[in-house]
């Protein structure tokens, strides 16, 4: 499969195109960006082509293209990209609005382009693990999930109330809604959020808190905040606490790691071992290609995720729950 990468925007842009180099079946023709001096510089690492124009990339022969634009671009994007007919793998959030969602499922389904959305964190396998025992039931009937998806402030578009639809919320809310959605079959019923700014000085929200109810019985909570310093040994972390009827368990998704302590300098190392689910993700993308089908990730998960961030932002400007189903 011949990928392009639309913007490098978004940090996940390198690895993806690292993946891409790796991949058996895959090939990274070219990159365009918005930001010309960070495209050369960038295809000059890759050692690749740089397309000064979106649609210079689009003409070129590629089956597909991954976007990781700011999130306020990924509508745009989509459209060109399903007009040119090519498959799509889009960052997460989907959009910023549930506006722009839909009409990007609209836009590729008319099209007959394939579309994904990024949730890599299905790839991780104690997450798969999770989902495992709770089909095989041994988890019983979910009563209640605690979440935290804490992270560094990552700058940029992220900071931008308007390139990224948010702060904090939307950009580590969608990666745990999508797990719970996926691994325990269910729907969000309300969300109640209070959400402020705590830690750095940015122009959008850098912590939160949101209550959920979800639609088989289960509460949730998650705290979604960038509240991690910058010499944190990893990006941040992704945990669940699910309390079943017949077992508790806990899930740590940055844990797959080596720590090694000694009295040797540096006395303290975080050895991360395990697998990447970068790699899982664009292999998916890769593999429906292939394979003629439809990618396991699909718009409309990415909508179901951003309906919870855009309900916990409605939810804190008005100080009342909302209704998600």
């Amino acid at each position: 499969m011949k990928l392009g990468i639309m913007s490098f925007a978004h940090m996940h842009a390198y690895s993806y195109a690292d993946v891409i180099k790796k991949l058996p079946g895959a090939e990274l023709v070219g990159i365009a960006d918005e930001n010309q001096d960070r495209g050369r510089q960038v295809a000059d690492y890759l050692d690749t082509r740089y397309y000064p124009t979106y649609e210079d990339l689009l003409k070129s022969e590629i089956d597909g293209v991954i976007i990781t634009a700011a999130n306020r671009d990924h509508r745009e994007l989509t459209e060109m990209a399903a007009a040119a007919g090519k498959d799509i793998l889009c960052e997460k959030p989907i959009a910023t609005t549930l506006e722009d969602a839909k009409a990007m499922e609209k836009i590729t389904r008319e099209a007959g382009v394939k579309f994904q959305m990024a949730f890599p964190c299905r790839y991780i396998p104690a997450v798969q693990r999770l989902k495992t025992q709770y089909e095989s039931g041994s988890l019983g009937r979910i009563l209640a999930i605690r979440g935290t998806n804490h992270g560094r402030m990552p700058g940029g578009f992220f900071i931008d109330p308007q390139a990224a639809g948010g702060g904090a919320v939307i950009d580590h809310t969608v990666h745990l809604v999508d797990l719970v959605r996926w691994v325990f079959q269910t729907e969000f019923r309300e969300v109640y959020c209070e959400m402020d700014r705590r830690f750095h000085d940015i122009p959008t929200e850098d912590c939160g808190l949101l209550t959920l109810e979800l639609t088989n019985g289960a509460f949730m909570t998650l705290d979604p905040s960038w509240s991690k310093p910058d010499c944190f040994y990893t990006w941040g972390d992704l945990y669940m606490q699910v309390v079943g009827t017949e077992m508790v368990t806990e899930v740590d998704m940055m844990r797959q790691s080596l720590e090694r302590i000694s009295p040797e300098a540096p006395n303290y190392r975080w050895e991360f071992w395990g697998a990447n689910s970068d790699y899982y993700l664009v292999k998916e993308f890769v593999d429906s290609f292939r394979e003629q089908r439809e990618p396991s990730i699909s718009a409309l998960d990415g909508i179901r995720a951003l309906e919870v961030a855009v309900g916990a932002y409605e939810s804190a400007r008005t100080g009342q729950p909302v209704k998600l189903r």
